[in-house]
Order: structure tokens, then sequence, then C-alpha cells
């Protein structure tokens, strides 16, 4: 039983590996929430979601978000209604984010939701939200605290920012099923992920800490050199304070991580790290650094 943390597209490509040499039933992956957004009437949750298309086989895997072959009829139509609308969803994609908001509004929990959709999907993985309650990451620039969302979609991130913050201020607490999944879990291992965005919000929620403190945590680094695979995390880890590189996510980590990997072609080196091909371009990499991950905590 492996459990993972999971946000944007680095655990997910990590978990394409997994999923060819563990049965979906014995992966829980304990998603990123702080990213979610109510917009246009629907709740994206878009961390959640595409582990969720990942394990249906419907994820759009050249984008690593959405449904493959979506079509974009209603989007086009809002836009030429709502031109400030800055995010690009596809109709079966919108569908699952009203149904959800629909689920949430009537009182339904966001695991309960979560729960609802694999079910529909068709999903045998453990797929959970962090948290039922919202925790929702901000960035702080000259102008105002802005949505991650705002920050990272509407303007690529090509805004200078000057601190990461929560709404509301108190840290979540953790569901039982969170805390279930990294009890029973042989290891846990936080994947390729931006560390400030996706995985702190997860390390954040009441209780994870303390469990993963008894567990053999794994952590891959999702920097070669000096750049992160993809994404902002070089920007976020400036922004608090950690060297944008292997050795700040390794300080991120420190308490926590047993198994540090980072890539063999990092130049940033991390005192007693595992060096992988952790640059997954393919399925067949990503299930080649997976088994190297088993052997280790096996």
């Amino acid at each position: 039983m492996i459990t993972f943390l999971s946000g944007g597209t680095g655990t997910p490509k990590l978990l394409q590996g997994a999923r060819r040499l563990i049965p979906d039933a014995e992966i829980s992956v304990i998603v990123n929430t702080g990213e979610d957004i109510w917009y246009q009437g629907g709740h994206i949750s878009p961390d959640i979601d595409t582990v969720i298309y990942l394990f249906a086989g419907s994820l759009n895997t050249d984008t690593w978000w959405g449904i493959k072959g979506d079509s974009f009829v209603t989007h086009e139509a809002i836009n030429r209604l709502l031109p400030d609308a800055f995010m690009s969803i596809g109709d079966k994609d919108r569908a699952v984010h009203l149904a959800r908001a629909e689920w949430l509004r009537g009182g339904m929990t966001l695991t309960q939701a979560t729960k609802r959709l694999c079910s529909h999907f068709g999903t045998d993985g453990n797929i959970l939200p962090m948290s039922d309650s919202e925790w929702t990451t901000y960035v702080r620039t000259k102008e105002g605290d802005i949505h991650f969302q705002e920050y990272w979609v509407r303007h690529r991130g090509n805004t200078e920012i000057t601190g990461v913050v929560h709404v509301p201020k108190r840290q979540p607490p953790a569901t039982p099923e969170v805390i279930d999944a990294i009890r029973r879990a042989d290891a846990v291992i936080i994947g390729p992920s931006n560390p400030v965005t996706s995985i702190l919000p997860i390390l954040s929620c009441i209780g994870v800490r303390e469990e993963l403190a008894k567990k053999k945590v794994v952590a891959i680094s999702p920097f070669i050199g000096d750049s992160p695979v993809s994404g902002p995390a070089a920007q976020l880890m400036k922004t608090m304070g950690f060297k944008p590189d292997s050795t700040g996510v390794q300080a991120v980590y420190a308490d926590l991580v047993d198994l540090f990997i980072q890539d063999i072609r990092d130049t940033n080196l991390v005192q007693g790290s595992v060096r992988l091909d952790t640059l997954m371009k393919s399925p067949d990499i990503a299930e080649g650094l997976m088994r190297e991950i088993l052997s280790h905590v096996s």
C-alpha cells in the first residue's frame, strides 16, 4: 500500500508509472486543494480532477489538465459574453465542476463529492482531498492578494510577488480518510510537485506531519539545477525564503523525509540523496523511476 502526496502535474506523471506496477486499489493519493476556486458557477478542484481523470484514462496528457478530446463550445460562448474570463474549461470538465458545486452547496463534503466522482468515472484508486475545510492559496502582490489561479493562469506567473498566504488563516484539519491513508501505507511518497503551493498545504493540515513522522517517507525534487521541471516553483521558493533548487526542497521537507531523490542531471548535490532519472518525458521513464523508488522502500 503506497500513499502519495500530490499536486500540479509532477506527481500525476509519477502516478502514471506507479499504476503500471501497483494495483489502483493499493494506491492512495492525498491531493492538494489549496488551488481550488469557485468559478463561473462551478467549483474547480484542479489537482483532484487531474488525478481522477488520470485514473479514469481520460486525462489530456498533452496539457496535464482537463479531459482529452473535450469540446469548448460553452467556453467560447461565455468568452463572448464575459471577455475577462481567464480559464479555458472544456464542456465535459465544466460538467464536473458544476456537479461538484451542486453537491457542495447541498451539504456534501469535498471528500464525499470526490468519492462520488470516482464512482462515476469508475476509478479504483483512493483519491482524497487533503481536507474538507477550505484553505485557499493566495499570493501577495503590490496591488493586493490574488488567488493562485489568477497569478498562474491569468498572469502566467509574470507578476512580482512578496508572499504566499492562505484564507482562512487557521490551518485546516486533515480528514479521517487522509489520516487513515497515511497510517495504512507501507511508504508515503511526496511527488515532484511544487513544494510551496502543492505540498506544503497538505503538510499544513492538522495531523498530517504527526502521522508522517511515523512512516517511511520518500520525496522527489521537482528541480533540476536552478529550475523546476515546470511551473512557478522557483519564484515561490524564493518568496518563502528557500533556495530555488533541490537543496531548498530538501530544507522544506528535512524533518520528514527518510529518502530524498534528485535527478541524475542535477548540479546541486544534496548530501545523502539518491540520484535517478526524474525527468518523466514518457510513461516508460515514469515506470522506471517508480520501480527504483519501490526497490528502496521494500
